[in-house]
């Protein structure tokens, strides 16, 4: 007889679900207690393979409306909790993911530290918050989470209680208990204020303070200071595409909060300095440029007299408050008593700063210099500035082509743009950037987009004239598809002046190609591109171009193997037109939670890219529930941005391992692979006839919708076509009926029909990028179960084919999983990965039985019950699978 599967749990997964079983006996009954017991247990039993499990009624019929709601409610929360003890284990964490690591690897290489130090001078290494809707939890549930993380680690520390004296273990069950009664779904839509004040939320918390300590630790490993190379974007309040909701408004909000926010914690910063540098000048040398600072801060108290680096603090703070009312509008919480005149800029600020730190380190043989909170104070201003993250501009080119074509109409330079053919286009656009004056009179009255683009300009210009030119960098180009895309932004620009003679001065351009055809067709593109004399010039005062290449729309175009292949070869593609142009490239991936969106280890996507893409400039966009995940607590989110910067390390400087005849043999093999995986998806995807109503039938797409999880629309147009769909939806929808299609539907027809399986084994061992490939789509078919899926297409049964749309999706799914189980040599799925197979096997016992509730509920729903606990419970077993799979969307 087969040994039942083991199912491990780490301690802190057994210590909190024990806790949590209490308090759902303490505050649901012990009757809700016993049946949630109850289906637990039966379901752990059947994943296990105990035999005469199958048999066992699974208890789920027993449950009244009122149970199932509260029932999902605490299998979502074991999620959470599992979530957050793994997470704090490790389990997440991958080998070699460190600035040390990558150091002693590249060394072994023979790469010095000058190498790394000469890297790191131009290099850009920076994670993007976005909004885009995948994260279905509530901030207040994040919250208590988080507490419970903070109280877990006083609970290492073997510490009893917390600052404040209460038991640290009552503690922790009142967090779970507030967890048990807090509401987990939002009752209204979030509005762009709200995502602009979660984000916040993380740049204030967590990347403010966790940064400068990771410059700390960094600088001595390497024995050197580093330039100031990792630093945070947003797109958050000024991404325009497909949300009318965001708005010059939105843009004023962001930037403003985050300029509050960052000068708070800079005064809150100083204030603390000023209570710790005592030193006397009758016992310590002090330099004149800090007696200079001090006698002109104004900071005439008697008790400071000998005191100058409090002195000259003082001062300092003065300027900051003077700055935080020009800037924000008010005085900070604590005001200044002194006067103080504005700093111009954050460089200003730092020189102040550092004329501390030098004088410190002048004396004593430099004790009191180093790596203390003035040195993290001066290494905080260096990456967040007064703006604390850089926020991307994003539209799409059919609104720069209809704003632009009213432009030029109504000034009469062209009576019909959007009638010109594409080298008409551009050569208008070239005759428009050789002049100096905006096309849009001020009186007019413009159509409502073209007002509102307008306003978006103006707004820019005047937050980096507040802020400074770091405030907003990149105007990112959606569905950039020509040259004519890329120069109809800088004409809009220039109507606020940010097309100018100065290089330094003009926001930089960014195409993002989407789909197949567009990343086939970004090369020439980028060529043309800088072939233009007056773009040329600008990029080449710059030094550097942003390329954006976005992951979803070219899965979903394409499936999953040919987009991740297709992204690949663009990237390289683009790498001799940037040489061709001198310029150095800086690729912008865009990246989702779920592996049809670009998921899965950013460590190794990044190693993965192709040899000479990196260059130590890159940026990664990070959304929803990814964020979450990644810097919910300083220690994740130390892990992750040190996984990102040793990565982007190693891609930069290790040498290319494969052989030229290597590279054309892999090549020419993922060539095949690709025309063979596009063909069996398009070929179920868009040529079936039904597949579409099948899929809107058998996932529950309509009742995400529901979810109030984000400010956009959940659909770009009222269309139900599938090219039509947002990504996010797609993707969402077949992860929560434990399909994953977008992530694996295509290779195995792929892996079938290719000829030599040994040269396929030969690239898994030996390529990072097959490996990541490959390791990316194993994990989703961990997490899909074709016999859940099933009972999905069940719901489908109405619709004519149905059974033949279905058994293509399961004999797909067989075959990605033969395919990739005979590539890797292994006998079952993540057999070479024991942590992630622990880690998936402790989850499908408790999400299984929320996938037949939703389908029971969905059932129901669809009947026409209307009921609102219904409703609810579909909501609910939604944000607990999406929970439990961690990267859904």
């Amino acid at each position: 007889m087969n040994q039942p599967i083991q199912i491990s749990q780490n301690p802190d997964i057994r210590y909190l679900g024990r806790i949590l079983g209490e308090v759902i006996r303490a505050q649901g009954g012990e009757t809700l207690f016993r049946r949630t017991e109850y289906i637990r247990s039966a379901s752990v039993d059947r994943h296990r393979g105990i035999a005469g499990a199958e048999a066992i009624d699974p208890g789920l019929d027993a449950l009244s409306l009122d149970d199932t709601i509260a029932f999902v409610r605490g299998f979502m929360l074991f999620s959470m909790l599992a979530n957050l003890a793994e997470d704090r284990q490790g389990v997440t964490a991958e080998p070699g993911a460190t600035m040390a690591a990558a150091l002693e690897r590249l060394a072994a290489e023979g790469i010095d530290g000058d190498a790394v130090a000469t890297l790191l001078e131009a290099a850009l290494v920076a994670p993007v918050l976005t909004a885009h809707p995948t994260e279905v939890r509530r901030k207040s549930v994040l919250d208590h989470k988080n507490r419970i993380a903070e109280l877990m680690r006083l609970r290492d520390a073997g510490r009893d209680e917390t600052p404040e004296g209460d038991s640290v273990e009552a503690a922790i069950r009142r967090q779970i208990a507030l967890l048990w009664q807090t509401r987990p779904l939002r009752t209204e839509r979030l509005f762009v204020a709200d995502e602009i004040d979660n984000a916040l939320t993380y740049l204030r918390d967590v990347f403010l303070p966790v940064v400068p300590r990771l410059y700390a630790r960094w600088e001595k490993e390497l024995g050197r200071r580093p330039a100031s190379f990792l630093r945070v974007g947003s797109w958050i309040g000024g991404d325009r595409d497909g949300n009318p909701f965001v708005t010059a408004e939105t843009l004023e909000a962001a930037t403003g909060r985050n300029a509050a926010a960052v000068l708070g914690h800079y005064c809150d910063a100083v204030h603390a300095l000023g209570t710790e540098l005592s030193v006397s000048q009758t016992l310590a040398p002090v330099p004149e440029t800090v007696t200079a600072l001090a006698d002109a801060s104004g900071d005439e108290a008697p008790s400071r007299s000998d005191e100058p680096y409090r002195r000259a603090l003082s001062g300092i703070y003065a300027r900051l408050c003077a700055t935080h009312v020009a800037i924000v509008g008010h005085p900070p919480p604590r005001p200044s008593m002194l006067a103080g005149e504005p700093y111009a800029a954050p460089a200003d600020f730092r020189r102040d700063l550092v004329t501390l730190a030098d004088g410190l380190s002048a004396g004593g043989e430099g004790q009191l210099g180093g790596l203390g909170a003035l040195g993290r104070l001066i290494r905080a201003v260096e990456v967040f500035g007064f703006h604390l993250a850089t926020l991307d501009m994003r539209q799409n080119s059919a609104v720069h082509e209809r704003v632009l074509a009213e432009l030029l109409r109504v000034s009469g330079v062209e009576g019909d743009y959007l009638a010109l053919d594409e080298e008409a286009r551009v050569a208008l656009l070239r005759r428009e950037l050789a002049v100096d004056r905006p096309l849009a009179a001020p009186w007019h009255r413009w159509s409502e987009e073209t007002a509102g683009e307008l306003a978006i300009v103006h707004a820019a210009a005047a937050i980096r004239a507040r802020l400074g030119r770091e405030a907003i960098c990149q105007w990112i180009i959606s569905k950039a598809e020509s040259l004519s895309d890329l120069l109809e932004v800088h004409v809009l620009a220039r109507e606020a002046g940010l097309w100018s003679g100065d290089a330094d001065d003009a926001l930089m351009v960014v195409p993002l190609f989407e789909t197949i055809a567009d990343l086939d067709q970004a090369p020439a593109i980028m060529a043309a591109y800088f072939a233009l004399p007056e773009i040329a010039q600008r990029v080449g005062a710059r030094g550097s171009q942003e390329v954006m290449i976005g992951y979803s729309d070219s899965n979903k175009d394409g499936g999953y193997l040919t987009s991740t292949w297709g992204l690949h070869q663009a990237s390289a593609a683009l790498t001799p037109v940037f040489a061709a142009a001198d310029t150095a490239m800086q690729l912008f991936h865009g990246r989702g939670g779920a592996v049809g969106r670009g998921g899965g280890s950013a460590f190794a996507a990044i190693r993965a890219q192709p040899a000479g893409t990196v260059q130590g400039r890159i940026r990664i966009t990070e959304q929803g529930e990814v964020i979450a995940a990644k810097y919910g607590t300083a220690d994740s989110a130390a892990t992750n941005l040190e996984a990102m910067v040793s990565a982007s390390l190693l891609a930069s400087l290790e040498p290319e391992t494969k052989s030229a005849a290597d590279a054309a043999r892999f090549a020419g093999a993922m060539d095949a692979l690709s025309d063979h995986a596009f063909a069996a998806y398009r070929g179920l995807v868009y040529d079936t006839p039904g597949f579409r109503d099948v899929f809107r039938a058998m996932t529950p797409i309509a009742e995400i919708a529901t979810l109030k999880i984000g400010s956009r629309p959940s659909s770009r147009t009222k269309s139900s076509a599938i090219e039509d769909l947002r990504a996010i939806p797609w993707v969402f929808s077949w992860a929560q009926a434990r399909t994953m299609l977008p992530g694996w539907y295509g290779t195995g027809e792929a892996f079938a029909a290719f000829p030599d399986q040994a040269l396929l084994a030969e690239m898994a061992a030996g390529w990072p990028f097959f490996a990541a490939l490959l390791d990316n789509m194993e994990m989703v078919l961990a997490k899909s179960d074709m016999g859940i899926a099933a009972r999905y297409a069940g719901l489908a049964s109405h619709i004519d084919g149905h059974d033949a749309i279905f058994m293509a999706i399961r004999d797909g799914w067989q075959r990605a999983h033969d395919g990739l189980l005979r590539i890797t040599g292994q006998s079952r799925l993540l057999e070479k990965n024991p942590a992630l197979e622990a880690s998936i096997r402790l989850r499908l016992p408790y999400i299984e039985p929320l996938n037949l509730l939703q389908i029971e509920l969905m059932k129901r729903h669809r009947a026409g019950e209307t009921d609102p606990r219904i409703a609810e419970g579909i909501q609910l077993t939604i944000n607990a699978i999406a929970t439990a799979l961690r990267n859904s969307g």
